[in-house]
């Protein structure tokens, strides 16, 4: 049993309100259109997008795992900050006992913005995460920040 994580930070020039109405507040809605090659579907399956609200995101073939589900615990739409606590499907019970992920968009002075993810995870005994699989945790972080980018970038007025 081992507690591991990571953390990304990704520069980008959309303002740190409009990535995180769109990441968080409205993500569900948003990024199984951005990305349907990899997110079937989700959903907010418990409540609306507020602190206790279940968050459930399903998959296509393309990931080794069929959903996950996350539980809001701080959503500071002030502070441009949420957590995230995986409770279901992904690999708990497989490999993880747990995993939260912090969420910050951070304003930059040039109008855009510094978004962080900051992970962790508590594996299951004997069990560990390779780097090669924390890496391709940063590497998924990362393509949903720059499609949520390129798509904000297309679509200037969404989330004003």
């Amino acid at each position: 049993m081992g507690i591991t994580g990571f953390t990304v930070e990704i520069t980008t020039p959309i303002s740190a309100n409009k990535m995180f109405h769109a990441a968080i507040l409205d993500g569900h809605n948003l990024v199984p259109k951005l990305m349907p090659e990899i997110i079937s579907s989700a959903s907010i399956s418990e409540g609306d997008v507020r602190v206790g609200s279940i968050k459930q995101i399903n998959f296509t073939e393309a990931m080794p795992f069929a959903y996950l589900k996350e539980r809001i615990d701080i959503l500071d739409k002030e502070n441009l900050e949420c957590k995230f606590t995986l409770i279901e499907g992904a690999d708990i019970g497989k490999k993880l006992e747990w995993a939260t992920s912090h969420i910050k968009a951070e304003p930059k002075s040039d109008g855009g913005c510094i978004y962080k993810v900051s992970s962790e995870l508590k594996t299951l005994s004997g069990l560990q995460y390779s780097e090669e699989e924390l890496q391709m945790s940063k590497n998924a972080a990362t393509g949903m920040v720059k499609a949520m980018e390129a798509y904000l970038i297309a679509h200037p007025d969404a989330y004003a």
